[in-house]
């Protein structure tokens, strides 16, 4: 039996080999960080030109896992989930429609294709249902439909927010809060940390909110302002993650809990967004924020 001197000693070793380790903190008894991933809607135009190419180079720069969001029109699902697997990179989530009525089928086919079990509602454009409760509770509906869906086909259902369930009011209380309260537990939340602080939330404060349900976050960077052209898909420029007014190791610290995936993403960008890309991933990454999984 171990004399309690021993004990230290090898507590103490533990947390020094932690320390040293990529993505761990100093302690054993606090989980590793979340999963490094990238959203493909980041690089759409370079991927519109040269698809082929695009993927070869984000493998070259150490992408592993992508998050899959709209192809062009030449692309077929069986030539991108081809291309991704030939590059080694695999699919942490996908971004997809409801899947209702005729779009069940497309929801299971990009599933199939990408081997993927997280499938998430990309949340675009904003619904006017949200202006009210009566519209909320009635999307909440439907939310509620396509998780049960997704259940009974092995797949788990999320959600992705914009600025619009933060900004807007369902009755007395924000749509997010509705939201978080009335949809299924088997509902996990992809909680965009930029549209959160354009909306005049801390994202940090909302992803301690979610807890257990936050399971993938978006990380960008860059103003994060709300000006009225952002209802017209025309964003202020984003910039690589820690460049801009996020608060990234107060989010890196409420994420360790629960979160199991940071995904980078750059709706729009000045100058080459490959270098963006890199300059997040080294961020995110020499800091402890994330790990390659």
């Amino acid at each position: 039996m171990s004399t309690r001197r021993q004990f230290l000693r090898e507590a103490s070793l533990v947390s020094l080999a932690l320390a040293s380790k990529p993505g761990a903190f100093a302690s054993p008894f606090i989980k590793t960080a979340p999963k490094l991933s990238l959203q493909l809607y980041t690089v759409r135009n370079e991927i519109e030109k040269d698809f082929e190419g695009s993927v070869d180079k984000l493998a070259a720069m150490g992408v592993r896992h992508v998050e899959t969001a709209f192809w062009p029109k030449h692309i077929s699902l069986q030539q991108a989930a081809d291309a991704l697997k030939k590059a080694g990179i695999k699919v942490s989530s996908c971004h997809i429609e409801i899947p209702v009525g005729d779009k069940k089928d497309i929801f299971l086919e990009t599933a199939r294709a990408f081997d993927c079990k997280k499938m998430i509602w990309h949340g675009w454009p904003e619904d006017k249902r949200y202006s009210s409760l009566e519209g909320t509770k009635e999307l909440i509906g439907i939310y509620n439909e396509a998780s049960r869906f997704a259940k009974e086909n092995g797949l788990q259902f999320g959600l992705h927010n914009h600025w619009w369930e933060y900004r807007n009011k369902a009755g007395d209380r924000p749509v997010y809060e509705w939201l978080l309260q009335e949809t299924s537990p088997d509902i996990f939340f992809e909680l965009d940390t930029y549209w959160i602080k354009t909306a005049g939330f801390d994202p940090a404060t909302i992803i301690q909110k979610f807890g257990k349900r936050a399971r993938l976050l978006h990380m960008k960077d860059g103003p994060a302002q709300w000006h009225p052209s952002l209802a017209e898909d025309n964003p202020d420029p984003m910039v690589a993650v820690g460049k801009g007014t996020q608060n990234i190791p107060a989010i890196a610290k409420a994420a360790l809990a629960n979160v199991e995936w940071m995904v980078i993403e750059m709706d729009k960008v000045n100058g080459d967004p490959f270098a963006a890309i890199k300059e997040s991933r080294d961020y995110l990454l020499q800091h402890g924020f994330a790990t390659e999984g």
